[in-house]
């Protein structure tokens, strides 16, 4: 097996439950702690704080019609989808940040 796999941190695996405020409603999220780390990261890069990312986000994903029954597989794929698509990319972080100041109503913080 490849050792970059096998030889991780276990802390990076550790599942850690947050309790989260969305659309007003007080809940828990239960991710891995690496999870947790690329989200706190895209809410610093989008200059907000991770509780108001994951309302925001939450709020936009019940607006298109989508279920939030697997709102931790959503923040996920969230996830995925910054690693693969935005991170080190500067193309695709101005456009976050851009679109950051719309969403959140601010000038626009890139990472």
């Amino acid at each position: 097996m490849c050792r970059i796999f096998a030889d991780q941190d276990p802390r990076g695996f550790a599942m850690v439950t947050r309790r989260v405020r969305l659309s007003g409603h007080s809940t828990s999220v239960c991710l891995e702690a690496s999870f947790w780390a690329i989200l706190d990261e895209i809410a610093a890069a989008q200059g907000v704080s991770l509780g108001r990312f994951l309302s925001r986000l939450h709020d936009e994903v019940l607006a298109n019609g989508v279920e939030r029954r697997n709102f931790a597989g959503l923040l996920r794929c969230a996830c995925l989808t910054y690693v693969r698509e935005v991170k080190g990319t500067g193309p695709a972080l101005d456009a976050l940040a851009r679109e950051a100041a719309l969403d959140f109503g601010g000038p626009a913080h890139a990472a």
